[in-house]
């Protein structure tokens, strides 16, 4: 069972690359040029004393190598762990642990990459909750709880920044709503059934006011924050199979992709032509469990599953199918989740077992 639905159901109650073959995609000049070059380690591992799930990248240029890591433990006291490479070592450094309630089922840095506003880090599980670190510890700032009858509230599947405007933040729930957080003033800035059924992920588009979400409907659902009273059905899986993830193209938000619980494709999606996939990736063995757009290339995602492979894949030829990953890691055991760093773009982290490990593309 993938752990999305594990921890819902909870809080309810070195290795070696592959080169696939492409001559044009950016990641296989890195590939060639790491063959050519031992200058730089190109794969750095941090061995964590749980299982590990959530995970992020800090996106502040001031904090280089800096993750947020999250522990999947069952039972309600929970970790996160904030590290750094220390580069001149090599080795990772851990700079903070504190304790969360459940496993968190999210992780995000705030969305500030010149470190102008407040150095926070957010999670998900049963509230939405801002963290701040400091020379002490990590502070908590806030946990924000939409239900004002009771000190309860749904569990929370995922949440994701507004990078536009980083004090606006949504969360998903499996409750069927979503709630557009103003976290400035620590409010409820709306919230919406969204679904039929359980809301699993959320994600704003890259420069606008916009975000979509999937859920157990097995469907793709947009939504314009300037009119919430509306919401678009851009597509629906086979058979209404749940959808576990999202994730917009960060340089062309015509594009996102998703994909379906306990299946082995990705689902590229072409929000101009809804209701069909313009492509889908079918590089996986076993079930899809994490995808990540390129953040500086409008045709390049990284898939990660249960078959302990991350794949990149070019995805330039579309409409024409795509037939093969370019580039394939294969980890220890499968691969719970993979990020890929907005600030240093030629870094993808993932998480398996234990061990969050870094890797140059």
């Amino acid at each position: 069972m993938c752990l999305l639905v594990s921890t819902r159901n909870l809080l309810a109650r070195n290795t070696e690359f592959h080169d696939h073959g492409s001559t044009d995609g950016l990641v296989c000049t890195r590939i060639v040029a790491m063959a050519e070059s031992t200058k730089k380690k190109e794969i750095y591992t941090y061995q964590a004393p749980w299982m590990i799930y959530a995970m992020n990248w800090s996106v502040r240029r001031d904090q280089r190598f800096r993750l947020a890591i999250g522990s999947f433990l069952e039972e309600y006291l929970n970790k996160v762990e904030i590290v750094q490479l220390d580069e001149p070592s090599g080795r990772f450094v851990t700079k903070a642990t504190f304790e969360h309630p459940y496993p968190p089922t999210k992780l995000a840095w705030c969305p500030d990459p010149e470190g102008s506003r407040p150095d926070l880090l957010a999670s998900s599980g049963d509230f939405l909750r801002l963290w701040k670190p400091t020379e002490e510890g990590v502070k908590l700032e806030c946990e924000l709880n939409n239900n004002t009858n009771s000190k309860f509230c749904a569990p929370l599947t995922s949440f994701d920044w507004n990078e536009t405007d980083p004090s606006i933040v949504g969360t998903s729930s499996i409750d069927t709503t979503c709630t557009i957080w103003n976290i400035e003033t620590k409010q409820a800035k709306t919230q919406l059934i969204a679904h039929d059924k359980e809301v699993y992920d959320i994600a704003f588009a890259p420069s606008t006011d916009v975000f979509a979400s999937v859920g157990a409907d097995g469907s793709v659902r947009m939504f314009d924050l300037r009119s919430l009273e509306h919401s678009t059905i851009i597509y629906e899986s086979p058979d209404l199979v749940p959808l576990l993830r999202l994730a917009w193209n960060k340089q062309d938000h015509n594009y996102l992709a998703t994909f379906l619980m306990d299946q082995s494709k990705v689902v590229i999606l072409d929000i101009r032509a809804p209701s069909l996939p313009v492509a889908e990736l079918k590089g996986h063995n076993s079930c899809v469990n994490s995808i990540a757009w390129a953040p500086h290339s409008s045709c390049h995602i990284c898939t990660a599953g249960d078959d302990s492979q991350a794949l990149i894949w070019d995805l330039s030829q579309m409409p024409k199918p795509i037939e093969d990953p370019i580039l394939a890691y294969t980890a220890d055991a499968q691969v719970n989740t993979l990020q890929w760093s907005s600030s240093q773009t030629d870094w993808v982290a993932i998480a398996y077992d234990k061990r969050l490990q870094i890797l140059r593309v």
